[in-house]
């Protein structure tokens, strides 16, 4: 049955109308692509080596998830001392802390010996919490490297290569670590997929399985790659990383690191392969 058209004028004038938005739009990408670019710049110049390097824990009470988790015992100890103790083996750390809203968390940390930094409880997320801690410690660090509280089987290798990998990429501002992605997680929304280039740098992060070829299935001879829950920030990126409004990327997939991509950052992977060691 065919659809009618149409009269000449009232398309035209839609026409007319559609493409003005258009324009709109394209411009104010243009124009928002232009400003991220300009200030990306700054940050990819390169600004000599990144030595003095800091572990930061961000760790909360008040989990929607899992209320209390850094302080649920692990074989008789708390969860976040566990992490601590593991964060602590990383040969590249100068300094290691535990950046905190909670004086439960705080009093538990000082017990076992840790550095405790009191932040804000309205920080959305562990890298503004991240953010204030560094913000508020007394020594010059150039690389801040993030690990979750909930982390108590760390390698420190990976928190070592995430650090290398900094110091060997001044047109970096930011590095994580991926590790080979088992065939039963491929279609896993809680695994999150990474792609990189041939040099190392990280092209995009999914929820979905990337590559995705169009067979649809997943290919047993690929090697895919998991993304890690571990992040490493040049630190004068980290101060204004939070300002950055969120994206259309960073949304649609709930990733945070893709606002790092899509404001034109360039961003360097650690490939960790677990019983063996790789390079960044």
């Amino acid at each position: 049955m065919p659809i009618c058209a149409p009269s000449s004028d009232s398309s035209a004038s839609a026409s007319s109308g559609l493409g003005a938005r258009v324009w709109v739009l394209h411009g104010l990408a243009l124009g928002a692509a232009a400003a991220a670019a300009a200030v990306a710049y700054l940050y990819r110049r390169p600004t000599g080596f990144r030595s003095r390097a800091v572990g930061i824990i961000p760790a909360r009470f008040a989990s929607t998830r899992f209320e209390g988790k850094p302080l649920v015992p692990i074989l008789g100890k708390p969860m976040i001392q566990r992490t601590w103790e593991r964060v602590m083996l990383a040969s590249s750390l100068d300094h290691v802390v535990v950046a905190t809203d909670d004086e439960r968390i705080a009093e538990c940390c000082r017990g076992f010996g840790a550095d405790v930094i009191m932040t804000s409880a309205s920080c959305k997320n562990g890298s503004e919490r991240c953010c204030e801690a560094l913000k508020k410690l007394d020594k010059h660090y150039d690389i801040v490297v993030n690990i979750q509280g909930d982390e108590p089987l760390i390698e420190p290798e990976i928190i070592d290569g995430v650090v290398m990998s900094l110091q060997r990429a001044p047109d970096a501002v930011f590095s994580t670590a991926v590790t080979s992605l088992k065939p039963e997680d491929a279609f896993d929304t809680n695994r999150v997929k990474c792609v990189v280039d041939n040099l190392g740098y990280a092209i995009y992060f999914s929820r979905g399985l990337i590559p995705f070829n169009k067979s649809g299935n997943a290919n047993p001879k690929y090697p895919y790659l998991l993304h890690l829950g571990i992040a490493g920030f040049d630190s004068k990126f980290l101060k204004i990383y939070p300002e950055l409004p969120p994206t259309p990327l960073q949304m649609e997939e709930d990733l945070e690191q893709l606002k790092v991509l899509e404001n034109g950052y360039r961003m360097k992977q650690h490939i960790f392969l677990y019983g063996d060691q790789s390079g960044p």
